[in-house]
């Protein structure tokens, strides 16, 4: 069979020049399928990077600032100015939160494909062909995003910044805030019967017992079984983590492991039950494999969970007792029961109590969406933050309907534009002093561009 020809253009450090270097021993000179088009510091971008980013782009709708052939291999660029400071200064992304990404993005595909067949399909490639696909854009994405927020972590606005640059502006400048809402939330979770416990805890006995014998590895069994998705494709790896982030039980047990050939003890978690394996420890970081096993909740269970709250729903229509003392004392919700049951959102600008719709989790918008401010729902099943079943009766505390920001009514929105334009400001700053330091060499087709940062045609 014949074979398919392929040369690659690599580009000669020192020299300027590019020179053609066969992949196949049949490959004819000149056959040429790539080049080098720009070099930054010492990283090469192939059209082929152009040509991937433009396919990508027109297949998730993206648009770019400009004309594609230039602003696309100027935003290349300017990712690898992030990524080689983020080498500088050691910045690392662990394999959980690249797995954690790649899933997101595989998940939203397979929303807008409507099945996961479709979009192997539609994709020529399986799932897993994909994920790998994805590995290294995702890690240098993280990576970009990492070293950004460092940049500009130490940009702060002050009260009389944000009402000094919205007092001039015209009203049609100011940004629209979108319809948002104050839910409180009452929280039961349903029992799970002491059988289904047992036979979480036979599992991960037996999985210990396959590894002890010898016959698979942890990080095996932890793909096949593991219900952690973020860590079951990296072999239940973790990464390396910080006690402080982890559950309080499991970092109890992982932290007091020694020894990377034994298995800990079955460790309960606010998210099911664990068996941990030691990779090794830095510092006081530690990195583990964890095979994750939920316990199945039964439809009993959840009728039961169901009956309780709309019990507790009616006495507090009848005002029998109001909904923050419910929230405190029948509530399971750690995160809401100490706060009258009000639901926090968590952002970058620090926590609110106020969502859009869209911010909130899927499960209570949809009950929220058709309430009336004062109302109490009728008791639903939800799955948590942390991967359980729970069931939930909520309230509308509030509903601001969309308007156009004003400093008294919304000045946290008013304080992010302001906060986001001085980081704005900051990143672009930096990216034009680093391109002034550092080596650039660019193919001639892409000199008359206009780019958005100045420097980079020398």
């Amino acid at each position: 069979m014949k074979k398919t020809i392929i040369a690659v253009l690599l580009f000669v450090a020192g020299s300027g020049s590019v020179a053609a270097s066969p992949v196949d021993s049949t490959a004819v000179p000149g056959s040429i399928v790539d080049e080098v088009v720009w070099v930054v510091g010492d990283e090469p971008i192939l059209r082929s990077d152009i040509e991937q980013m433009r396919l990508q782009a027109a297949q998730e709708g993206v648009r770019f600032k400009g004309n594609p052939d230039c602003a696309i291999p100027e935003q290349i660029a300017v990712q690898k100015l992030f990524l080689h400071q983020a080498a500088i200064d050691s910045i690392e992304v662990t394999e959980a939160e690249i797995s954690s990404g790649i899933d997101q993005q595989i998940e939203y595909w397979i929303q807008m494909a409507g099945s996961r067949e479709k979009l192997e399909e539609y994709k020529k490639q399986t799932v897993s062909q994909m994920r790998a696909q994805l590995h290294d854009d995702f890690r240098d994405r993280q990576m970009v995003q990492k070293m950004r927020e460092k940049l500009v972590s130490d940009v702060k606005v002050t009260p009389a910044e944000v009402r000094r640059y919205f007092k001039d502006l015209p009203q049609d400048s100011l940004p629209f805030v979108p319809t948002e809402v104050e839910v409180q939330i009452i929280t039961q979770t349903p029992r799970i019967e002491m059988e289904e416990i047992n036979r979480v805890k036979e599992e991960l006995r037996e999985y210990t017992d396959r590894v002890t014998r010898g016959e698979t590895s942890f990080s095996t069994l932890a793909r096949l079984y593991s219900e952690d998705p973020g860590t079951a494709r990296n072999g239940g790896e973790l990464g390396y983590t910080g006690r402080s982030v982890l559950d309080q039980n499991f970092a109890t047990v992982a932290f007091g492991l020694t020894d990377p050939k034994k298995i800990s003890k079955i460790v309960e978690s606010e998210f099911g039950f664990h068996i941990i394996q030691l990779i090794d420890k830095r510092g006081d970081k530690i990195n583990v494999r964890h095979i994750l096993r939920k316990p199945v909740v039964s439809d009993e269970a959840i009728s039961q969970a169901i009956v309780r709250l709309d019990s507790i729903g009616t006495e507090l229509r009848a005002q029998k007792f109001t909904f923050e003392e419910a929230a405190a004392y029948l509530s399971d919700d750690k995160d809401t029961r100490n706060n009258h049951g009000l639901m926090a959102n968590t952002s970058e600008s620090g926590r609110t109590s106020r969502f859009r719709m869209q911010d909130l989790p899927q499960d209570v918008a949809r009950v929220v969406d058709t309430m009336k401010v004062g109302e109490i729902s009728q008791a639903f099943q939800m799955t948590n933050e942390r991967g359980k079943t729970v069931c939930a009766i909520v309230k509308l505390k509030k509903r601001v309907e969309g308007h156009k920001a004003t400093v008294t009514e919304d000045f946290q929105i008013l304080k992010d534009v302001v906060l986001n334009k001085m980081r704005n400001e900051k990143i672009n700053k930096w990216v034009t002093e680093k391109i002034k330091a550092t080596y650039v060499r660019m193919n001639g087709d892409y000199r008359d561009c206009d780019f958005e940062y100045h420097g980079w045609v020398r």
